[in-house]
């Protein structure tokens, strides 16, 4: 076990990627990048935003018959190989083809360091509001959880939407121990951007843990956010540029998981249970 782990984050670029052609090329791009980063800056774990195969776009979004892919597709193939060079784990974003047919979901896909695809995590809450429309294209919503363990720290996916329930947090880090969740998103600059952060903040300090919140760069896209487990005028997040592609090489630290729960006692002085009687004033 080890008391630190690396992660690697990149806020990229996605150019539009409604031909199959357009989508492998951009993927292949961005690979050829990651391993540069990766070269630079060697990390334990290698994180992509939310679809990263793809430009979030009615137009991508209603070509998914030719570029969702099953999940050995070129994208897996491609990651594959960078974990296996870098010997580190790798996740990225993809819509993914189910069963039955015409059916798809928002997908992450977890690669281990020996290149094996060791979960997929789809995500639970499709988004349909603001600049998100969804339930438009993609017809199947997540029903499992994935966690994983890396160095002595367990980590969990979650993608976009998924951060707005608390309940989902709550559940990964009480019954599943998930010390940092790896959140990946697809956050436009619509009138719910500005609220985007403080539900991260929030999840992470409400549940002591780190949570990355990784968006995909651009004009109206940007501002990522690495969230400790906890923020005060000495302890900041870690703020990515506010729109241009940009990778960040981020810690977790073991001393400072056990620092917060030592120092603040949130989760030990949770009551067994909040469905109480209620008492009408």
């Amino acid at each position: 076990m080890s008391s630190r782990l690396k992660i690697l984050a990149c806020q990229i670029s996605i150019p539009a990627t409604s031909t199959l052609s357009c989508r492998n090329k951009h993927v292949e791009l961005t690979a050829a990048k990651a391993d540069q980063w990766l070269t630079e800056s060697p990390a334990d774990i290698l994180v992509l935003p939310e679809l990263s195969s793809l430009d979030y776009s009615s137009a991508t979004f209603a070509n998914l018959a030719n570029v969702a892919e099953e999940d050995n597709g070129s994208s897996f193939q491609t990651w594959s190989d960078v974990a296996k060079k870098h010997n580190c784990w790798v996740l990225y974003g993809y819509a993914r083809r189910c069963n039955p047919a015409s059916s798809y979901s928002i997908a992450t896909g977890i690669i281990n360091p020996e290149g094996t695809l060791a979960g997929v995590y789809e995500k639970l809450h499709l988004a349909q509001f603001g600049a998100s429309e969804e339930k438009d294209y993609f017809n199947v919503a997540g029903n499992q959880l994935v966690v994983f363990e890396c160095k002595g720290f367990k980590l969990a996916p979650v993608i976009c939407y998924d951060i707005r329930f608390a309940e989902l947090a709550r559940t990964l880090v009480l019954h599943h121990g998930v010390d940092c969740i790896l959140h990946t998103g697809a956050y436009a600059r619509d009138p719910s951007f500005h609220s985007w952060h403080a539900f991260v903040k929030t999840r992470a300090m409400e549940n002591q843990i780190y949570v990355l919140s990784l968006n995909r760069a651009g004009d109206y896209f940007g501002q990522s956010v690495f969230m400790p487990p906890w923020v005060d005028e000495n302890t900041h997040p870690v703020l990515f540029d506010a729109h241009t592609e940009q990778s960040l090489l981020l810690t977790l630290d073991r001393q400072a998981l056990n620092h917060a729960r030592d120092e603040f006692h949130f989760l030990d002085d949770r009551l067994p249970t909040y469905n109480l009687p209620v008492v009408k004033a």
